[in-house]
């Protein structure tokens, strides 16, 4: 039996895929640092994503463990569906647990994207995100790192990862901007830069949907993730968990329509 994508589909980093995707930075221990409390439960949930409820939209980045969720995904899904989006970022350096140092320095760059390489077992990144902009480093210098490595054959597609209206509209003098990744939520409800990739026509993946649960204490996961999902076709909601079950819970909403 086919299993239908969780909110229907998007195209994206020229792949199409399902609009709910995984947001997987919950797969570590605390502080987004070291080992998944259960390493087995996480291996499972990676699973029963892809393999179980037709999630085709994997979202991690090398700063997750640090490295911990890209070895994961390797473990749990190697060889990849065709169909599958494994989407990373790179641009963090994690010096202790909690702690997040943007770091884009060309060479740095160039080194997380071989090493994700490696880690993930792959020849091309489908799609990389700048993880966050060095504001000590040129974005010029960032972001044609990105696409030199693109042309290398190394990278697919370029993303952008909490961004501005402003850094948006310098990065696509530059670069094909693939894909957007801001928060998007119930307390965070409006972005500018939502509103420029509707105009555009790039997919606008929101992060924390739920609002790190909150959505959830307040029992309105369905109506958050649906009412997301209604507001304009290129979003593409990526609600992070750790447990199979709270995963099954976030597709089952995702498909609950809500004007």
């Amino acid at each position: 039996m086919t299993v239908q994508p969780p909110g229907g589909t998007i195209d994206i980093a020229g792949k199409t895929v399902s609009r709910l995707g995984l947001g997987t930075m919950r797969l570590t221990g605390p502080g987004t640092w070291g080992d998944p409390a259960n390493r087995s439960t996480a291996i499972a949930t990676l699973r029963a994503a892809v393999d179980g409820l037709g999630i085709t939209h994997l979202d991690t980045a090398d700063a997750y463990g640090p490295h911990t969720v890209e070895h994961l995904i390797k473990d749990a899904l190697h060889p990849y569906p065709d169909n599958l989006l494994i989407a990373t970022k790179v641009g963090f350096a994690r010096p202790a647990p909690g702690v997040w140092v943007p770091h884009g320095h060309p060479v740095y760059l160039r080194a997380c994207v071989e090493a994700s390489l490696r880690r993930l077992a792959v020849e091309r990144l489908d799609l990389c995100y700048l993880h966050r902009i060095d504001p000590a480093v040129p974005l010029a210098d960032q972001l044609g790192t990105l696409a030199a490595l693109r042309d290398e054959g190394k990278i697919g597609h370029i993303g952008l990862s909490k961004v501005t209206l402003d850094d948006f509209e310098q990065a696509r003098k530059q670069i094909v901007v693939a894909a957007v990744q801001n928060p998007l939520n119930i307390r965070i409800a409006y972005d500018e830069v939502l509103e420029a990739c509707i105009d555009t026509g790039i997919p606008y993946v929101a992060y924390r949907p739920l609002d790190a649960g909150a959505a959830l204490l307040d029992g309105d996961a369905t109506r958050a993730l649906g009412r997301l999902l209604a507001r304009a076709p290129n979003i593409a909601p990526i609600p992070g968990t750790s447990s199979p079950e709270h995963l099954a819970l976030n597709v089952n909403a995702a498909n609950v329509k809500w004007a």
